[in-house]
């Protein structure tokens, strides 16, 4: 009897716990609806890398048509949500820099980012340009330059403030 109320206790200690683990949302497609959270206008419109945040207690994503704006958006203490998770568009499996994919999304924390490389993202500023493989962001930084850090390395100052229009900013080719 002892036996069953302890084999009892724990497994509702299990279930417990099983309820406290919050399910990660999947990425979503990148569809004509996704409009991008600064400017709203369709993340589609525009070549480079894309983001996806998804906030607590929200049913869809907030999507960005740089990657560089969902930086300054993590960044902002100005937000009503909790930050659930972060996908950025994995430019290692996309097509090329005007089609970035609509469906390879990798997780930001994991990810690795290109930045201080001179290139300009869909809304024209300097990009800060995801990848889920280390080799293929080494390949893309010994073909236009700049450095390699992880979420967390990203500088206040690449993402948040003005850009200066002086400063030539390249595109990538396939």
């Amino acid at each position: 009897m002892k036996r069953t109320v302890l084999t009892l206790a724990a497994l509702a200690c299990l279930g417990a716990c099983k309820e406290e683990i919050a399910e990660i949302p999947l990425p979503v497609n990148m569809t004509v609806e996704a409009v991008s959270y600064y400017c709203q206008m369709s993340v589609l419109e525009h070549g480079g890398p894309k983001a996806q945040i998804h906030l607590e207690g929200m049913p869809a994503p907030l999507f960005f048509a740089q990657v560089r704006d969902a930086m300054a958006f993590l960044k902002s203490p100005e937000r009503d949500h909790r930050v659930v998770v972060t996908y950025v568009s994995d430019m290692g499996s996309a097509l090329d820099w005007s089609t970035p994919g609509i469906d390879n999304w990798t997780v930001a924390d994991t990810a690795v980012f290109v930045i201080e490389g001179g290139i300009r993202g869909g809304m024209g500023a300097p990009e800060v340009v995801p990848f889920a493989d280390q080799t293929k962001a080494e390949a893309f930084v010994t073909r236009y330059g700049g450095r390699i850090v992880s979420l967390e390395e990203i500088p206040d100052d690449v993402v948040i403030g003005p850009v200066d229009p002086d400063i030539p900013l390249t595109e990538p080719t396939s």
